[in-house]
């Protein structure tokens, strides 16, 4: 067999392990959800091994799309840790063969403080399955591995199942793109819909701007000493009138040459510009400038005064895309 044909054959087997879970989706799956949604406490995910590892993800899942949920090594469980466990919690058990030993030893004390105990595992008549008050079959016909004994499909069935009770809560919840950002606040869609405006654009003393009458060999020094190629023109009291880019120097040179330096910003801006809200988000920002095809933006205020100016390197450097 070739690597191409052994690869797909892997696929085949997990795929298939994967679409058999559909079919045995049923009430015992409504009522884990039921459990999961109304706990008060915490969804404690355990497992052994290679199940451990997927419990691991299957925890990290839950915890970032609103169901509040931690990893507890079964081992380390029966030696203090099961103290981090109380009557609001659930225990969410992983085990292929529902027998490992650690996590049947959880079970009189789970019994004894009233825990619940959601169990996945690939043995419906397992003791594991059995002391459960909710279980969930994960059981494969194969596993890829052609001795049929590394967990491969088994362990993707857990990991789909686990992706399953986590999507269906996120909805039941309610969770909106906002929320999820909020557990995510350094990942790539946590910045998108968290870092306004306000916080990239230049203020104060780092904001660039003339007024209509200035000289443009002042403009011209005005922009090169800020460095945002753009500069904000603004009026008597402080209002947004327009700005002078380094396009617009360019476009100017072309046609006037030297002339240019006889001319004031008023002469040379580009009136009405493209602005952005310093409450906006930076995201929307980035799709003015793209729609556009611009590099900076003015940020004026309520009243029209200009604030700020955002410009593109800051968007990408924050790593907005």
């Amino acid at each position: 067999m070739s690597i191409l044909d052994e690869a797909k054959r892997v696929f085949d087997i997990e795929s298939k392990a994967i679409a058999a879970l559909s079919g045995r989706l049923d009430k015992e799956f409504e009522r884990a959800v039921d459990l999961i949604h109304g706990c008060k406490g915490r969804v404690i995910v355990s497992g052994m091994g290679k199940s451990g590892i997927i419990g691991k993800k299957i925890a990290a899942t839950l915890a970032s799309t609103g169901t509040p949920a931690y990893f507890m090594h079964p081992a380390e469980a029966s030696h203090g840790d099961l103290g981090m466990v109380t009557a609001d919690d659930i225990v969410l058990a992983l085990s292929n063969s529902g027998e490992t030993d650690e996590l049947v030893g959880l079970i009189p004390h789970l019994k004894r403080f009233n825990v619940k105990l959601i169990s996945l595992t690939g043995k419906k008549t397992s003791t594991l399955a059995k002391a459960s008050d909710v279980s969930l079959d994960v059981s494969v016909s194969e596993e890829a591995c052609p001795m049929g004994i590394v967990p491969t499909a088994s362990t993707t069935a857990t990991l789909a199942m686990g992706d399953a009770l986590a999507v269906v809560l996120l909805v039941m919840r309610g969770l909106k793109e906002e929320d999820f950002a909020a557990f995510h606040p350094k990942g790539s869609l946590g910045k998108k819909l968290l870092v306004t405006v306000g916080d990239l654009m230049h203020g104060g003393k780092a904001l660039p701007k003339v007024k209509p009458e200035t000289p443009m060999i002042e403009t011209v020094m005005e922009i090169s000493s800020k460095r945002l190629g753009i500069t904000a023109v603004e009026d008597k009291d402080g209002h947004l009138v327009g700005v002078v880019t380094d396009g617009d120097l360019r476009r100017g040179i072309e046609k006037l040459g030297n002339g240019l330096f006889e001319k004031t910003a008023k002469d040379i801006m580009t009136a009405n510009p493209k602005s952005v809200g310093a409450d906006a988000l930076a995201v929307k920002a980035l799709a003015i400038m793209e729609k556009h095809s611009i590099t900076a933006l003015p940020v004026p205020d309520a009243e029209g005064r200009a604030v700020g100016i955002i410009h593109l390197h800051d968007i990408l450097k924050e790593g907005i895309v």
